[in-house]
C-alpha cells in the first residue's frame, strides 16, 4: 500500500512494524519524495499506509530524536527545514553553550571518556567514505559524549534539542545539493575539540568552538552572539 509520497508498506508483525515505517519515512525524506518543511500528519500517514496510528507515532518520535523531524507546538510535526538566519542563531548559541560544555568536560572527563572520544575520532578517520547520514551520526555521537561528560544534564538536554535538528538539516542539505564527501572533513576539527578536552590546547573554549564551526563554512557563526558586538557598542548600550 502506498500514499502520495510514493512510499509503501507490507503487512508484518507489530514488533518490526515501527522499524519499517522509520525506514520508509527516512528513505522518502532523503530521496526528496517528502520535502523539507513538509508536514507529517500522523493520521493521514496511518490511513495511507493501512496501519494504526501507534507505529506511525512511534516512528515519527524516533525520526524526531534523529533530528529529521521537528515538532512545532500547536502546528504538528514537520521535516526539518532551517533558514540561514535560524542556522546562524543556533550556532551563535552553540558557541556559548557548547564552550561551557567543553570546559566542564575538560575538568570532569575520565580516562575512559577520553578514550571514547579518541576512538570516535579514529573511527571518523577510518570512515571517510561513508554516507552523509552516517557521517552525521558520528559527528553527533562525538558531541553527545562531550555533553555527557560535562556533568550537567540540563546543559546536555538543551544542547541536544538545539543542535540535533541542525545536524540533520546540514546532512539533508548536502544530500539534496549532491555535495557528498562531508565525512572526509570530520577528523581534523574534531581532533581540535579532543585536544582541548585533553588539556593540550590553551585557547579559550569559545575560540575553539568558533574555529570548529567556521571550519564547516558557516558564515560568521558568532553573528547573533555578544562575541560579534564591538566593545564600543556594548559600552553605549550599557549607558542607555
Amino acid at each position: 500500500m502506498s500514499n502520495g509520497t510514493g512510499i509503501g508498506i507490507v503487512a508484518m508483525d507489530t514488533r518490526t512494524l515501527r522499524e519499517q515505517v522509520v525506514r520508509l519515512l527516512r528513505g522518502a525524506i532523503l530521496s526528496g519524495k517528502i520535502r523539507t518543511g513538509e508536514r507529517l500528519n500522523e493520521t493521514i500517514l496511518a490511513r495511507d499506509l493501512g496501519i494504526s496510528r501507534i507505529p506511525v507515532r512511534e516512528a515519527l518520535q524516533q525520526l524526531q530524536e534523529q533530528g529529521l523531524v521537528v515538532d512545532i507546538p500547536r502546528r504538528g510535526k514537520f521535516v526539518v527545514d532551517l533558514s540561514e538566519e535560524q542556522i546562524q542563531k543556533i550556532n551563535s548559541l552553540r558557541i556559548i553553550l557548547e564552550a561551557e560544555a567543553l570546559s566542564l568536560c575538560r575538568a570532569k572527563i575520565t580516562p575512559g571518556g577520553l578514550s571514547t572520544l579518541t576512538n570516535l575520532v579514529d573511527k571518523m578517520e577510518q570512515s571517510r567514505e561513508v554516507s552523509e547520514l552516517e557521517a552525521s551520526a558520528l559527528d553527533i555521537e562525538f558531541h553527545r559524549t562531550i555533553w555527557h561528560y560535562c556533568g550537567n544534564e540540563y546543559l546536555a538536554k538543551i544542547l541536544e534539542s538545539l543542535t540535533i535538528p541542525l545536524f540533520a538539516h546540514r546532512a539533508l542539505w548536502r544530500i539534496n545539493k549532491e555535495m557528498l564527501g562531508w565525512a572526509s572533513i570530520l577528523p581534523n576539527q574534531h581532533r581540535l575539540l579532543l585536544a582541548f578536552v585533553a588539556g593540550e590546547v590553551q585557547k579559550p573554549a569559545t575560540e575553539v568552538m568558533l574555529e570548529h564551526l567556521s571550519y564547516y563554512r558557516y558564515n560568521h557563526p558568532d553573528r547573533f552572539s555578544s562575541l560579534a558586538v564591538a566593545p564600543e557598542d556594548a559600552e553605549v548600550s550599557a549607558h542607555r
